[in-house]
């Protein structure tokens, strides 16, 4: 077997070992998507292609993963699309609260191979960054938890809400209208046990895979986003490959995003059932949740945060 491409630039090989990297707890879907998908992709090469996943922050937080992924040190890996915006900004717009009608406009307007924004953003990445997006999963919507009751903005109010630690996640928990205060996933359970902060926002399937209900009381269901993860590559280990192992690579990846979505949707309403049976509370637009206001509040701040966003924002709402 050919020596693996870790921590050089990639040689021509007929064989690789891939580290594949991400930050997701055991019980996310994204967890079961890259042990699934490494299977596979070993499979569907003939064992020339091989991946080690390391979940859950084994590798790093999140800008250590996306570093790693960068230098060559990790291979693979998986995040939101935002995650790359140190090399690219607007690569953050498919991440963008309010943008997507629903979880199928969501996975076209992400797709690799026919989405011209993601296209247009993914060679940007690959000549700034030496990062290639090669697929994407969905996670869900994301709704918001906390220790109390939310109906509008305005219950929010200068309360410290946990964002992601990225410049998209802090701009919209301020068009929240709370305080945005990063936390890493792996320090969240604590964060929230301790006040540090009082609530937070992720899809259900992590709500329920990190046990928030035992932090957590509430969760008002704002689907202000439609998760969906960027699987990327290192660009001289994607070069490294063959044709033939980039197609079976790609062909894993996209079947595997099909797989995540009917995931998702088949488990949202079961995930709601039995969030309700260990004590969490739900408010929606039929017993009082102000979605417009959430749309308006947070669409503006996004405008006025990333005023560079609009033309993709265009491209994306086309792809309806």
């Amino acid at each position: 077997m050919a020596a693996a491409t870790i921590g050089l630039c990639a040689i021509p090989a007929t064989a690789a070992e891939l580290r594949y990297a991400h930050v997701g707890a055991e019980g996310d879907f994204q967890t079961r998507f890259a042990a699934e998908a490494a299977t596979e992709i070993e499979e569907a090469t003939g064992g020339d292609v091989t991946v080690q996943v390391f979940p859950a922050s084994q590798l790093g937080n999140v800008a250590e993963m996306v570093d790693g992924v960068r230098m060559g040190t990790i291979q693979m890996g998986h995040h939101d699309f935002a995650s790359l915006a140190r090399i690219v900004p607007e690569v953050a717009v498919f991440n963008a609260p309010f943008v997507y009608t629903d979880a199928e406009h969501a996975m076209r307007a992400t797709d690799p191979a026919t989405s011209p924004a993601l296209q247009e953003i993914n060679e940007r990445l690959i000549e700034e960054g030496g990062v290639r997006i090669i697929g994407r999963i969905y996670r869900g919507a994301r709704h918001i938890s906390s220790n109390f009751e939310i109906k509008s903005p305005d219950d929010m109010a200068g309360k410290p809400f946990r964002a992601v630690p990225l410049d998209l996640w802090v701009s919209m928990v301020t068009g929240f209208g709370a305080t945005p205060t990063p936390v890493e996933v792996s320090e969240l359970p604590t964060a929230l046990m301790t006040g540090m902060v009082v609530g937070q926002e992720n899809p259900l399937t992590m709500i329920s895979a990190n046990k928030l209900n035992e932090v957590q009381s509430h969760v008002a269901m704002t689907g202000h986003m439609q998760s969906v993860l960027a699987v990327f590559v290192n660009e001289d280990t994607w070069q490294s490959l063959t044709e033939e192992q980039q197609a079976a690579i790609t062909e894993v990846l996209d079947a595997k995003a099909a797989e995540s979505l009917q995931w998702a949707q088949e488990s949202e309403a079961a995930l709601v059932e039995e969030l309700k049976g260990k004590g969490m509370t739900f408010t929606t637009a039929e017993n009082g949740l102000d979605l417009d206001a959430f749309r308006e509040n947070v669409l503006a701040q996004i405008d006025q945060d990333f005023p560079d966003f609009g033309p993709y924002i265009e491209q994306i709402m086309s792809m309806q």
